[in-house]
């Protein structure tokens, strides 16, 4: 019996059908550990039991050359790019590690960096803090966050100030990547997830040709083509506040050089910002009454809009210039 390929409403199911499937093993599996070892375990362990929850539903199905259940629903099966032969084992496991262990080691990685480029910043990541940190747990994470401890004490204070916009920029490019490639699947028909174009893996149904394909093809074909025009104004609406930012830093420095303000030196008491750790300029307060210099608090918020001492949240625009303030 020939073969066709598979749709891309087939294509959805079927990965909605497998995530539901790896979200009840994932439950499962968090449950019965939080009550043998308990929450506190649970906490530092939960992402590894859901990537081994995952590794354990892929190996069971695609690295044991039989069809995952959201496969089984649908009637799809796998197929390496000559369309002829299922795909080899060495194509399967580099699925199921760009899949499911790539992600998690990606997480890991922005989240740790992130964490210890902000401590530098604000200039309270002690050596006994990191030390209590390391020895609390004993696993992937505690040695990721040991590496990048000595890899960003290496770094100079303007690479580490560089540093954390781009974590940031690399956390909303993998977000815009997700989506262009989600809508390149809508216009092509192939290739849901980035995982299975990175393995050559696509799929051929089982049954035979649906009268109504070519119009569901069309119809996503028509889906992705607004995917891409929302994708392009999301990125030129970006762009375009980036530029305004980077004219009203440049601007803002250029007017405090011209300007600076400056505190009696006779003051028995210098008011001084926690971000910087020298005297406060141009005092800013932040709707929870925290006094801050505005070009810090401003480069702040451009990365994380909530206060650095007490985690409130608030927009940018919330700030308060305090004039002829001391």
């Amino acid at each position: 019996m020939p073969l066709f390929p598979a749709n891309q409403s087939q294509l959805i199911r079927s990965s909605q059908k497998d995530a539901f499937y790896q979200t009840f093993l994932r439950n499962n599996a968090n449950e019965t550990f939080q009550t043998l070892a308990g929450s506190k375990r649970w906490l530092d362990w939960r992402k590894e039991i859901e990537l081994l929850s995952d590794l354990v539903y892929y190996g069971l199905t695609t690295l044991s050359g039989y069809q995952t259940l959201g496969e089984e629903y649908v009637s799809i099966v796998q197929v390496d790019p000559t369309k002829r032969r299922i795909p080899s084992r060495v194509r399967r496991t580099l699925f199921v590690l760009c899949h499911a262990f790539l992600p998690y080691l990606l997480d890991k990685f922005l989240v740790c960096l992130e964490n210890e480029l902000e401590r530098e910043q604000e200039g309270i990541s002690s050596v006994r803090r990191r030390r209590h940190e390391a020895s609390t747990t004993c696993s992937l994470e505690s040695w990721l966050r040991r590496w990048i401890q000595r890899a960003v004490g290496l770094l100079s204070e303007s690479q580490r100030r560089a540093c954390l916009p781009a974590t940031f920029v690399l956390h909303q490019g993998l977000t815009l990547l997700h989506r262009f490639h989600v809508a390149l699947f809508y216009i092509s028909g192939s290739f849901y997830h980035l995982s299975r174009r990175m393995a050559g893996i696509s799929y051929l149904r089982v049954m035979g040709p649906d009268s109504v394909d070519g119009t569901i093809r069309n119809s996503y074909k028509l889906l992705g083509a607004v995917s891409l025009l929302q994708l392009l104004i999301t990125v030129s609406l970006q762009l375009n506040n980036l530029r305004q930012r980077q004219r009203a830093r440049k601007e803002w420095k250029l007017y405090r050089n011209l300007s600076p303000q400056r505190s009696d030196s006779s003051s028995p008491r210098v008011a001084r910002c926690i971000l910087c750790l020298e005297e406060r300029r141009h005092s800013t307060s932040t709707p929870c009454g925290h006094l801050f210099c505005w070009e810090c608090i401003t480069e702040w918020c451009n990365t994380k809009a909530e206060c650095p001492l007490c985690r409130e949240k608030f927009q940018p625009q919330r700030l308060i210039y305090l004039r002829n303030y001391r």
